[in-house]
């Protein structure tokens, strides 16, 4: 018997939030504190990390282009600092 697919509501778009940004930290923490003995054992470490971390945002991102309600508050940094660069393109252009 399968499992029911979980609800895609606010919460759950808010625990995506949650996870992107912990994702985002885990990144940071690599490239600041973690000490490689070669840049492929780097880049695996890094690809590794970064292709959970887009999963989760394609998922993110199409809910939140669904309709699905999130509070700004809510969103990760790496999305609050896109959002703040485009916002700064655009009063520039």
């Amino acid at each position: 018997m399968k499992k029911p697919a979980p609800p895609r509501d606010k919460y759950f778009l808010r625990s995506l939030h949650q996870e992107i940004d912990l994702y985002d930290r885990k990144l940071a923490y690599l490239d600041k504190y973690v000490v490689f003995t070669s840049a492929e054992e780097r880049e695996e470490a890094e690809s590794k990390i970064v292709s959970k971390r887009a999963t989760l945002e394609r998922t993110a991102r199409e809910l939140a282009a669904a309709g699905v309600e999130f509070s700004p508050s809510d969103l990760p940094r790496s999305f609050r600092a896109q959002a703040e660069q485009a916002a700064h393109q655009g009063v520039h252009a």
